[in-house]
């Protein structure tokens, strides 16, 4: 469900599957149809369960304060299809999205592609026609089997590894990093977060295989008294928009992918780069003490309850929360308890969304309810001296937002 995809596919004519169906063979013969523009970009490519986007804001932020122009495709869309593909940080206009369809109309591509595989061919066009410096490719799930992985990166990273979307990748850490894994290529370095100790051995046997340089946080680079402690750098990152500890850690590793990419980084650009970075959703606050987060699988929303622990010492908050009913309901809700006043369960419009009645059912906390009224002016303000925070899926922070 891609919003207003749907609209330059019939305009254009052309058809695709709204399934999702590992592999590569489709896109790179599709790619072949439309003169493999992937092949002289210059991409990072970023895999992982969390921490992807947050890297590449990131990475965005820093080469922007450097002067490099830059490409993102991302997923899923916040607003709609144009804001998966970006150039600059901004959206791709509708005159730009009309450009790539057509090419892919004239390629004859209709038939032959998943959803996210057109919209991966699209954003390829795309980023070949405006030639950005750099493009900061985003996995839309899993790695090795993802539509993205058609091209040569710089650098591979991999933030995080935890369990999720298991229908698909698995049902172990292991199985899960053999697939992330798969964006590991020969001779293109690796720059990996604090992974669990049985994904970490399935990245290392990877990377020996294919003969890739891997480059470890806490190992070969690492954050130490709020600064970017690596090699030959030691560079001040405690000023950030993106809040969090687990943010000073996507800030290092973005930092390391950029070195091992062979950009050429002065320190006082990385310090701003790092304090100018934001991305939607992630510990937003909206309104006075009203904070969105799309937090939505058990690591994440770990990694939320210490941001709440952080930033505010002492305090529980009032969390309003839909999910998807493909996620891991009770050990995400279990995350949030410590940190909870209350729970208020929303069903939002999206045909996977986990009614409100099964989220309340999920949760082992006394002080929890359920509402019908899914308006923003209700959900998006405070009822009491507490802060607010709206969590779980990114399709239902949309909804309330857009």
């Amino acid at each position: 469900m891609i919003p207003k995809f749907d609209e330059y596919k019939k305009r254009f004519e052309i058809e695709s599957d709204d399934e999702i169906k590992p592999g590569l063979d489709s896109v790179r013969t599709a790619l072949r149809k439309v003169g493999n523009p992937e092949e002289g970009l210059r991409v990072i490519h970023v895999a992982g369960t969390n921490g992807k986007g947050s890297t590449i804001a990131f990475m965005e932020s820093i080469l922007k304060e450097h002067g490099f122009s830059t490409g993102v495709f991302s997923s899923p869309a916040l607003v709609d299809v144009h804001d998966q593909i970006r150039i600059n940080g901004m959206p791709i206009s509708p005159e730009e999205m009309d450009r790539t369809f057509m090419a892919m109309k004239e390629a004859g591509l209709s038939g032959m592609l998943t959803d996210f595989e057109l919209l991966t061919v699209a954003a390829f066009i795309t980023f070949e026609r405006l030639t950005p410096d750099y493009v900061l490719l985003e996995c839309g799930m899993g790695g090795s089997l993802d539509s993205t992985n058609v091209i040569m990166p710089l650098v591979s990273v991999i933030p995080s590894i935890a369990l999720d979307h298991v229908g698909f990748l698995g049902g172990t850490i292991e199985e899960i990093a053999d697939h992330k894994a798969g964006i590991i290529k020969e001779g293109a370095p690796a720059v990996v977060g604090p992974l669990p100790k049985e994904a970490m051995q399935v990245i290392r046997t990877k990377a020996l295989e294919v003969h890739s340089e891997l480059v470890v946080f806490n190992v070969d680079f690492t954050v130490a008294d709020e600064k970017f402690v690596g090699e030959s750098n030691r560079v001040p990152i405690q000023e950030r928009r993106m809040k969090g500890p687990h943010q000073a850690v996507n800030a290092a590793i973005a930092i390391e992918a950029l070195l091992q990419a062979n950009i050429s980084l002065n320190e006082d650009s990385i310090e701003k780069g790092v304090a100018a970075a934001s991305l939607p959703y992630r510990f937003q606050e909206i309104a006075e003490g009203v904070f969105i987060d799309g937090a939505h699988n058990p690591a994440a929303a770990k990694m939320l309850a210490e941001t709440i622990k952080s930033e505010f010492p002492g305090e529980k908050v009032d969390f309003v929360i839909g999910m998807l009913k493909s996620k891991d309901i009770k050990k995400t809700l279990d995350e949030l308890i410590p940190v909870a006043a209350t729970f208020t369960f929303v069903t939002f419009p999206h045909p996977q969304a986990a009614s409100a009645e099964e989220l309340l059912s999920s949760c082992q906390y006394n002080r929890k309810r359920v509402t019908k009224h899914l308006d923003d002016t209700i959900i998006l303000r405070k009822g009491n001296d507490r802060k607010k925070i709206v969590a779980g899926s990114l399709y239902l922070i949309s909804s309330l937002l857009n």
